[in-house]
């Protein structure tokens, strides 16, 4: 069925030229354009195969939104760093975590103690790295850290990371750091203190069963 086809797209091709009055001269570069087209089927084409729909290069990633604004709450969404935040989370949304590290690698060129961006890289690699407190977002988290060591977000975001690659106890003095970092009256102290509440009951269901066989 596909030499059919391709018989008729040449055929068309040829009525085409004629219909526009191209010159003859010309006729032959689209003669060997057709037949190495047709080379090519010979060689590789399955005309057998049964189609499918073909499927993108990039899977996009779910939009987490209310993590995204608790980040631009803690990390000062209208600063000049936080541009580039947008730009990965771009990149993230739709699954070119690649570009989304690229963006902000960018960005440390131009504010190297950035803390907004150390840590916007650390998610992104960490993202990028299957969800993976990997070597190189670890360094971005710490690196964060020494810059800003008063600063809750970089160890909430890597107790995050942890949550996230399923580490929950290596993840709880991160978030137990970031919660005794946040000032008692600032807007997203709630936020930060629910989810170490969570993370802690969590932990307590785990050891329930594991006291119960001793």
């Amino acid at each position: 069925m596909g030499y059919v086809w391709l018989a008729a797209i040449g055929a068309g091709a040829f009525a085409l030229l004629a219909v526009l009055k191209v010159n003859r001269v010309l006729w032959s570069m689209v003669a060997a354009a057709l037949m190495l087209g047709a080379a090519g089927y010979a060689w590789q084409g399955q005309p057998g195969l049964a189609g499918h729909e073909a499927s993108p290069g990039l899977a996009a990633t779910p939009d987490d939104s209310a993590m995204l604004e608790l980040r631009d709450q803690m990390l000062e969404r209208y600063t000049g760093a936080a541009a580039y935040l947008v730009a990965a989370d771009a990149m993230t949304r739709i699954g070119d975590r690649r570009a989304a590290v690229q963006v902000l690698l960018g960005g440390l060129r131009i504010a190297p103690k950035s803390v907004v961006m150390w840590t916007g890289l650390a998610n992104a690699l960490a993202a990028h790295d299957a969800n993976q407190v990997s070597p190189p977002a670890l360094f971005a988290f710490q690196q964060a850290m020494r810059l800003a060591p008063k600063h809750p977000a970089p160890p909430f975001f890597l107790g995050l990371a942890y949550v996230r690659a399923g580490e929950f106890a290596t993840a709880r003095p991160y978030w137990a750091k970031a919660l005794a970092l946040t000032p008692a009256n600032i807007s997203y102290r709630g936020e930060v203190a629910t989810r170490l509440a969570l993370l802690d009951r969590f932990l307590a269901m785990q050891d329930v069963p594991n006291s119960s066989q001793k």
